[in-house]
């Protein structure tokens, strides 16, 4: 994958994807997909949500890619005893001086990991809603702008795991993406048994990218050309969670869905969808672009009926049913 976008001079970036790749690659086996969608999430300042079993490399993902980028970087482990001070921060008196000062939380970074977000409590989660979607924190009545670039990169383990509490509907419609991490295969496998078995494990990861470099490609992105045609089939596909259009309609989702998704995914599939064009040395976006990018977009904004999960239906499944029935341009 080489990361060269026409009608560009600037050398710099024509490794930049492969860079932050092949240092992820020193600590990661596989789990290309998540990987790529991380730097998506980052081009284009999107957060990113990751679910999968324990022991799936989650965090390790998260840790090595701040690793690689020349930024802040700050974890948060949620606990179900945690309160909203604990990540944003909290006024503190100083009785000799009769003041109060402001001691900001972890989220004031530029890199945060929300590692095991569902095992807060709501209010905590609820806490991370202005900080996301703003990106600004108000403590003790006064706000604070974050540092740019910011992004949240969050990890949860399944519902179904004891111990955890499901995320606001408004929250998760602020993930940019939501990743499901897979088992790895069978060579995947043995090259992390192979990697893993010495007592000294190389990981160091070298810090390959810069802030600035991140902005110079956003801004490269936001020139990579998306047709009306290819735009009208965004809308196409994003329609189809809520019925279809009268042109194009969808009838067998519509009463698989409780509700389908909002404009943001919209949004958020056009624009990574620009970044994965620009990720393989694009400056125009393809319907392939798009249908790459589609489930990773909308698996956290459709709600299955009672009807779809008593027939055992699943969002992914349900995405490519409106994938099939999409005319695709």
């Amino acid at each position: 994958m080489s990361v060269v976008v026409e009608g560009q001079n600037n050398e710099q970036f024509k490794d930049f994807g492969v860079k932050l790749i092949n240092e992820i690659n020193k600590v990661l086996v596989g789990q290309e997909t998540m990987v790529n969608r991380l730097l998506t999430g980052l081009l284009a300042g999107g957060h990113v949500l990751i679910e999968g079993m324990p022991g799936l490399a989650k965090t390790t993902a998260v840790k090595v890619l701040s690793d690689a980028v020349d930024t802040g970087f700050s974890r948060i482990q949620f606990t179900p005893d945690m309160l909203p001070a604990d990540v944003i921060g909290t006024e503190i008196f100083n009785p000799k001086e009769g003041t109060y000062s402001i001691k900001k939380g972890p989220i004031f970074s530029n890199l945060v990991l929300a590692d095991e977000i569902n095992r807060a409590p709501a209010k905590v989660q609820a806490a991370l809603l202005e900080t996301m979607q703003e990106r600004q924190a108000t403590i003790g009545g006064q706000t604070y702008q974050m540092d740019q670039p910011f992004m949240v990169l969050a990890t949860q383990n399944p519902i179904e795991q004891e111990g955890t509490y499901p995320l606001p509907e408004a929250q998760v419609d602020r993930f940019m993406l939501k990743i499901k991490v897979e088992y790895p295969n069978k060579d995947e496998e043995r090259k992390i048994l192979d990697r893993m078995s010495g007592t000294q494990i190389e990981s160091t990861v070298n810090k390959v990218t810069s802030p600035e470099e991140i902005f110079a490609a956003r801004q490269m992105i936001d020139q990579v050309f998306v047709d009306e045609k290819v735009r009208n089939y965004i809308v196409d596909v994003v329609q189809a969670t809520r019925g279809g259009t009268v042109d194009n309609p969808v009838d067998d989702v519509e009463s698989m869905l409780e509700h389908g998704a909002s404009p943001r995914a919209s949004i958020y599939l056009m624009q990574g969808s620009k970044v994965h064009a620009f990720l393989q040395g694009r400056n125009y976006v393809t319907p392939h672009d798009v249908k790459t990018l589609v489930p990773d977009v909308l698996r956290h904004r459709i709600m299955l009926s009672y009807e779809a999960e008593a027939e055992g239906k699943s969002p992914e499944s349900i995405i490519q049913t409106i994938l099939d029935s999409v005319l695709v341009p």
